[in-house]
């Protein structure tokens, strides 16, 4: 079968499997949504793919990956099961207006290689909540494990008496054509991973949602409470290897707090580089010019051992990379994806935040930043100057930046980087990218103001002309 035919047969029955829950009521759709969750969230599911997944990609750890498999699904679930998609969602008498919801159609969905199990079942349920089919592209390094996380999925669909092929994935070789061929069919892209593929969604003339890149920075200020922002920093920069895009890459840390903030993150297991290891470090971490593949997402014995670092740094849980200055040119500038962070030393909060915007502008820009303090001037400035979407204070910034449970984003694995990163979205992924909304407008008492209220202070401002 060729290729647009393969694509054209999974669309059809992905259509097939909508109309047979086209008239399903909340509860109907709730139930498939739950069933999504729980073949992820199950406790052996969610070791198995943990297990699969590490074995597969050879990216993070197993104890992570089932954290993220269950934290991120129940997280999710919990979000989506307090909204209404079927029907009417929202009703405004005193405006004559009700809004109903309806799905967007097929949903063709690129998903990444770090997350080969979470991301798919996570994209799954946010679709399926909007009464939609869904087909995944996954990362062909990562196929074995979302093929098997798909087929958990069907299985517990087919369980409750739910359309299976609401749920698909690519058949082997996930090929680009073949990807692009699915782009081109389906009614809604959403892309996660590289950005490659994210430009290829845009291109597709598909209406297409797609995310930025990561490559965090966060300021550590005079005020914080150093010991429970370097706590902080360990469990957000070693989870599962630094493969989330939400990892810290940069700290930096006020010259007044700086060598006490670097003890705290040292009795935190951070192992402090001297500068021949420096060096030593980005000869090898970009060994041509690009990551090197044999470090990225590993523990960090095997890091330790690659860099020939000695026998203190093999215990070690990250590693830090003094910078003498920004250099938007030097490679530790961009993101790292593994357990190493940068480390600049400000003269002061303002000459913080121009480290923080420099390298934002290296990559990153649009997607978020962090600051560990005690002021809260100081998080609001980062909110009105820098270009990002999501601005954390006191917060693990992995754990935090795709939702928590105690903070107000939603759970999610994909985050928009607005127009800074050319994307469409600049919010976390969530339910309602996956509905469309049609608004029944009725009349009601005429709303139209006399000139004069318009404009009014406008003319005593600045006269008639």
């Amino acid at each position: 079968m060729d290729e647009q035919s393969l694509i054209a047969d999974l669309v059809e029955r992905a259509r097939a499997a909508m109309e047979q829950v086209a008239k399903a009521d909340q509860q109907t759709i709730d139930d498939a949504v739950t069933a999504l969750a729980w073949s992820i969230y199950q406790p052996d599911n969610a070791r198995r793919l943990a297990e699969q997944a590490v074995a597969d990609t050879g990216l993070g750890n197993v104890e992570d990956k089932i954290i993220k498999n269950q934290r991120k699904t129940f997280g999710t679930l919990r979000d989506l099961l307090r909204v209404p998609t079927v029907g009417v969602i929202e009703e405004r008498p005193e405006q004559g207006l009700v809004k109903y919801a309806k799905p967007v159609g097929v949903v063709g969905a690129i998903t990444p290689s770090t997350n080969p199990a979470a991301t798919p079942v996570n994209k799954a349920m946010m679709a399926v909540k909007g009464g939609n089919a869904i087909i995944i592209a996954p990362s062909p390094a990562g196929w074995s494990t979302t093929a098997a996380t798909v087929d958990a999925m069907r299985a517990e669909l087919e369980r409750i008496g739910k359309p299976v092929d609401l749920v698909q994935i690519l058949p082997q070789p996930v090929t680009r054509t073949l990807t692009q061929e699915l782009m081109a069919q389906v009614d809604l892209v959403v892309a996660t991973g590289s950005q490659a593929n994210v430009r290829s969604a845009y291109r597709s003339g598909t209406p297409a949602i797609g995310v930025g890149a990561g490559n965090v920075p966060v300021i550590i200020d005079s005020s914080a409470d150093l010991d429970l922002a370097a706590a902080r920093v360990q469990a957000s920069k070693t989870f599962d290897n630094a493969t989330s895009c939400s990892s810290e890459n940069a700290l930096i840390i006020l010259d007044d707090v700086y060598e006490s903030a670097m003890e705290s993150l040292a009795r935190q297991g951070a192992y402090r580089a001297t500068a021949e290891e420096r060096q030593r470090i980005g000869e090898r971490l970009w060994p041509d010019g690009k990551l090197n593949r044999s470090v990225l997402a590993k523990d960090a014995d095997v890091f330790a051992e690659v860099m020939s670092l000695p026998e203190a740094a093999r215990s070690a849980r990250f590693f830090l990379v003094e910078e003498p200055g920004f250099d938007a040119a030097s490679k530790f500038a961009d993101e790292k994806l593994s357990l190493v962070l940068t480390v600049y030393r400000a003269a002061d909060f303002s000459d913080a935040v121009r480290i923080l915007k420099g390298v934002l502008n290296v990559q990153g820009r649009g997607h978020s930043c962090g600051i560990h303090t005690g002021e809260t001037a100081h998080a609001q400035r980062l909110a009105e100057e820098v270009d990002v979407v999501r601005v954390l204070v006191n917060q693990a910034h992995t754990f935090g930046n795709g939702g928590s449970f105690d903070n107000a984003l939603n759970f999610t694995l994909s985050m928009g980087c607005g127009t800074w990163a050319g994307n469409s979205i600049s919010e976390n992924l969530g339910y309602q990218h996956f509905i469309n909304v049609t608004h029944l407008v009725t009349t009601i008492a005429e709303d139209k103001p006399e000139e004069a209220d318009l404009f009014g202070a406008y003319w005593q401002r600045h006269g008639r002309g």
